[in-house]
C-alpha cells in the first residue's frame, strides 16, 4: 500500500459478521457443515407475484437505464398507501417519502446530511453496531444510552433525562428493537419526543422489524409530534422476505428529506426499475402475507428456546422479531470461548451480544431464519456435544 488509509478508519473496524462468515465458509469447505444461527437474512423466498413482477419488468428492454434518485412515484405512492394502511398514518409521497436501497445505506445518509465533525450521537447499548460504525465514519462523538434487562430493554427516561441531552444532535433508537425483541413503549416514546422538541435533537427510529412482531404493526410517526423531530426507516428485507433486493425507505418532514437527499443523490443512480415495480406489487399483499410469516416465525421461535433451555440461558417469553434473545449461564467466564467452542465442537454458530454492547457481553442471539428442521437439527447437535442425549 502507498498510501495511508483515512485516519476515520482507525477507530472503525469490518463488520463482525463479515470476518465470521468466512471463518465459516473456510470450516464449511473443510466439511465441518456449520449450522449459522447468527444472520437475520430470510430464508423465505418473496411472494410469487412478485417475482413474476419483477421478471416481467425486466424483460423490458427500456427497464434497463438510470432511474430517478427519488424512485419512480407509483412506488412513493405505493409506500404511502401501505403506511396508511398498515400504520393509519398520512405521508406525502412526493415530499415525505425517500426510496432507499435498504435501509442501512439510509443509516450513513442520515448521518452525513446532519453529522458534523464532534456532534453528539445517542446510541442504543446494547444496539445494532452499524450505528456506532456509522458515528465514528462521520466523525461524530458517541455517547451510549443503555438499555437493561431489569426494564425490560425499554428506555430509562429518568436515566435520558440527566444526559446532556443539549449537546445532542442525532438520537438513534431502534423499537421493536433487534438484538432484545422489546416492544416499545409509546408513553415512553412519547416523553423522548417532548424531549426531542424541548432540546432541538432528531430521533431517527430504525424500524425493519415493526411488521414482524406477532402481528403488531407500529412506528414511531403514530405518535403526537414525531412528524417534527423523528425520520423513520424501513425495509423490506425482513417483513417481505426481499432482503437481497435492497429495498427500503426513509420518512419524514420534507425538510429533513431534502437534505438527506443530497447526500444519496451523489452516492447512487437509482434504483433498478423492475425492482421497484415488485416493491410496488409487495406493498399491495395482504394481512395474509404478514400473518403467514409471523406464524412461522412463531413455530421456529419455540424451537429456539428449546436451544437457549439446553444451554442453560434464560430468556424473556415476551420478545418479538426474527431473533431469540438470552442470557448465558454464569459459569461462563467467556462468551466468546464458549461461542468458539459450539463451533467447533456441536458445529452450531450462535451470534455473541457483546457485539451489540457492553450491555449484550453476557447474553447471545439466534436468528429465526432457518427451517424448523434446522433449528431442530441444532438443537439435537447442541444436546449430543453436551451429552443431554
Amino acid at each position: 500500500m502507498i498510501i495511508n488509509p483515512a485516519d476515520r478508519l482507525q477507530s472503525t473496524s469490518e463488520y463482525y459478521f463479515s470476518t465470521k462468515l468466512r471463518e465459516l465458509a473456510r470450516l464449511n469447505a473443510r466439511g465441518k457443515d456449520i449450522i449459522n444461527l447468527g444472520i437475520g437474512s430470510p430464508d423465505l423466498p418473496a411472494h410469487p407475484e412478485v417475482v413474476t413482477e419483477l421478471s416481467h419488468w425486466a424483460e423490458k428492454p427500456s427497464s434497463h437505464g438510470y432511474q430517478s434518485y427519488v424512485g419512480i412515484p407509483e412506488f412513493r405512492e405505493a409506500i404511502a398507501s401501505f403506511s396508511k394502511r398498515i400504520y393509519g398514518i398520512e405521508q406525502n409521497p412526493s415530499t415525505e417519502i425517500l426510496p432507499l436501497m435498504g435501509s442501512k445505506e439510509g443509516i450513513m445518509h442520515i448521518s452525513l446530511a446532519f453529522l458534523n465533525p464532534g456532534d453528539k450521537v445517542l446510541l442504543p447499548d446494547p444496539g445494532y453496531p452499524t450505528y456506532a460504525a456509522v458515528t465514528r465514519l462521520a466523525q461524530a462523538e458517541a455517547v451510549t444510552y443503555a438499555l437493561d434487562e431489569s426494564n425490560g430493554w425499554l428506555l430509562d427516561m429518568d436515566y435520558l433525562e440527566k444526559l446532556p441531552l443539549p449537546d445532542i444532535k442525532l438520537m438513534w433508537l431502534n423499537y421493536p428493537n433487534m438484538p432484545t425483541g422489546a416492544k416499545g413503549s409509546p408513553q415512553q416514546l412519547e416523553r423522548l419526543i417532548a424531549l426531542a422538541h424541548e432540546h432541538e435533537f432528531l430521533i431517527v427510529n430504525d424500524n425493519p422489524y415493526g411488521l414482524l412482531f406477532d402481528g403488531q404493526a407500529t412506528s414511531i410517526m403514530q405518535l403526537e409530534g414525531a412528524r417534527d423531530v423523528c425520520l423513520e426507516l424501513n425495509s423490506m428485507s425482513k417483513s417481505h422476505n426481499m432482503a437481497g433486493w435492497r429495498i427500503g425507505w426513509l420518512t419524514g418532514a420534507s425538510h429533513y428529506i431534502q437534505a438527506i437527499l443530497k447526500v444519496k443523490s451523489n452516492m447512487d443512480s437509482g434504483m433498478f426499475l423492475p425492482v421497484q415495480k415488485a416493491a410496488v406489487k409487495a406493498l399491495k399483499l395482504g394481512q395474509d402475507w404478514f400473518d403467514q410469516l409471523n406464524t412461522i416465525y412463531a413455530q421456529r421461535r419455540t424451537i429456539a428456546f428449546e436451544i437457549v433451555q439446553c444451554l442453560g440461558c434464560t430468556y424473556q417469553k415476551e420478545q418479538g422479531g426474527m431473533f431469540v434473545w438470552s442470557k448465558v449461564p454464569e459459569h461462563i467466564d467467556s462468551v466468546e470461548h464458549w461461542i468458539d467452542e459450539l463451533i467447533q465442537e456441536a458445529h452450531v454458530f450462535i451470534t455473541p451480544g457483546f457485539i451489540f454492547g457492553r450491555n449484550g457481553e453476557r447474553f447471545v442471539r439466534i436468528s429465526l431464519c432457518s427451517d424448523a428442521i434446522i433449528l431442530k437439527e441444532a438443537l439435537a447437535r447442541i444436546k449430543k456435544y453436551l451429552g443431554k442425549v
